[in-house]
């Protein structure tokens, strides 16, 4: 099973500055317990995430001598992806697509259209750097901005991704609840009718009836899941009733009765949560 850790999830929402010695001691430990992928930041307008403004300053800073992860890092618009797909230290670049308007305008200013040749865009950057393009598809189980949503326009949207050239695609839910019905069904199909694609799990959530929903994807296939460790952040765009994310002690412990091997070790993963608890959990008051 891969486990991707993203402490720039669990960060991007805090509205109180966390300084950057702090992000740098913080990712350092993650980097060493032996998740797949850290997705350690984003290239973003600080001025729409503030608190992501430092993150090529924090991966300038990181002591790779001993990473066991590999790097990833979020991008939305051009400018963003030629600096980050620059740095040999990162490996995969992500893009949260999305095939609702509502949310393209929302969260990156972007239209349907816009977004599709973004990504051609992000593919050919990624086959020219040596870099993985993993495409989020957001809010891909409901719409909450009365907009269509039904199984047919997903499988529309994973079929035109595949056919140019995505190969990972992790779907999440961002602010909309999900059940483990709708889950099934999804993971059911698409693992079905795309084997070529890498299907991940994406999932925001209460901490109310994760198990089930994580079950839902692992049983038809899933083994790609993303999370954050105390489940904090959520997309901050979205509204602010956020729904936090996957929280990794969990997810490790699903792992743990499925006879899952993750790769992690225990120990340094402790430390990991008690730095998010000693930097990340008090500050996090909207």
């Amino acid at each position: 099973m891969k486990i991707i850790e993203s402490p720039r999830e669990g960060m991007q929402g805090i509205e109180r500055f966390i300084p950057t010695e702090h992000k740098v001691e913080y990712i350092n430990t993650l980097l060493k317990v032996g998740f797949d992928t850290v997705e350690v930041g984003s290239s973003v307008s600080p001025k729409t995430i503030p608190q992501m403004r430092d993150s090529l300053e924090v991966l300038d800073r990181l002591d790779l001598s001993t990473n066991k992860s590999k790097l990833m890092m979020l991008v939305v618009n051009k400018k963003g992806a030629e600096l980050v797909s620059c740095r040999d230290e990162i490996s995969c670049i992500s893009y949260p697509f999305s095939f609702s308007p509502g949310f393209l305008r929302r969260n990156m200013n972007t239209t349907y259209d816009e977004a599709l040749r973004m990504t051609d865009y992000l593919l050919n950057l990624c086959s020219k750097r040596n870099k993985s393009l993993i495409l989020y598809i957001s809010l891909a189980f409901g719409n909450p901005y009365d907009e269509e949503w039904n199984y047919e326009l997903l499988v529309e949207n994973v079929d035109k991704l595949q056919k140019m050239g995505v190969r990972i695609i992790p779907l999440s839910n961002v602010s909309v609840p999900v059940g483990k019905e709708t889950v099934s069904e999804v993971y059911s199909m698409l693992i079905h009718d795309f084997p070529c694609v890498e299907f991940g799990l994406h999932l925001h959530t209460s901490g109310e009836g994760w198990s089930e929903v994580v079950e839902a994807a692992y049983s038809q296939g899933c083994r790609r899941f993303d999370a954050v460790i105390g489940g904090l952040g959520g997309c901050p765009m979205a509204d602010r009733n956020l729904l936090g994310n996957l929280n990794t002690l969990d997810l490790l412990q699903f792992a743990l009765q499925q006879g899952e091997k993750t790769g992690t070790d225990d120990t340094l993963m402790a430390h990991a949560t008690s730095l998010s608890e000693k930097y990340l959990s008090p500050l996090c008051k909207y």
